[in-house]
């Protein structure tokens, strides 16, 4: 699997279009926002976008999403059902940090951990990671060793758990039982910040010691 990320929104959000070396089948994950943007960088690629991959129903993951999924005439997949709540108020959202609307966005498919997603021939894991929301899924190729992780861990951090339905004692669980056992060698893109892994995060993120 290879990728790009492209930081998008004033929020910088880490918007990453992943994609199949072989079939240069992609697949663009949490789109926050400057669709033409994220548009440039599938084209400079040259890659076919076959859907939108969604972690989390927070505003800076999803405000494109909806658009781009229209562009390129592909389904929006994921996150949990329980994210629905989120998703469902994106206009609130863009009210709350006066931006402009943005609709509510209505998955084509949820998401189930266990249940996989295909770009290509690469194939991604979801494993169901709550916490910093109640339905945010990760992405996970086991074989390139690559992990999608949205807002669940950064580098040197963990994602925020003050939100309706939040909670850290979840968020850290979450990370001890199903992120770290994947293995130290696996390398995440989060949400916003620069890429880590696992075992970097380990040993130095203060809240997992």
């Amino acid at each position: 699997m290879d990728y790009q990320i492209i930081p998008v929104t004033a929020f910088a959000q880490n918007c990453s279009l992943i994609w199949c070396p072989v079939t240069l089948q992609a697949a663009v994950v949490d789109p926050g926002g400057d669709a033409e943007k994220i548009q440039a960088a599938v084209a400079e690629k040259g890659v076919t976008v076959t859907q939108v991959l969604l972690t989390h129903g927070h505003l800076d993951h999803v405000g494109a999403a909806s658009d781009l999924a229209s562009f390129y005439g592909v389904p929006v997949v994921g996150p949990h059902r329980a994210d629905a709540f989120w998703l469902d108020a994106l206009p609130v959202q863009s009210q709350m940090f006066g931006l402009p609307d943005c609709t509510p966005v209505k998955p084509d498919r949820w998401l189930e951990e266990g249940e996989t997603v295909q770009v290509g021939d690469a194939r991604l894991e979801i494993l169901l990671c709550p916490g910093h929301t109640p339905g945010h899924i990760v992405f996970f190729d086991r074989a390139a060793r690559l992990l999608v992780s949205g807002d669940v861990i950064f580098s040197g951090g963990v994602g925020r758990t003050d939100f309706p339905q939040g909670s850290h004692e979840d968020l850290i669980d979450a990370i001890r039982r199903k992120l770290l056992p994947l293995g130290d060698d696996v390398t995440f893109l989060p949400g916003h910040g620069p890429l880590s892994t696992l075992g970097r995060e380990r040993i130095s993120n203060p809240f997992l010691q």
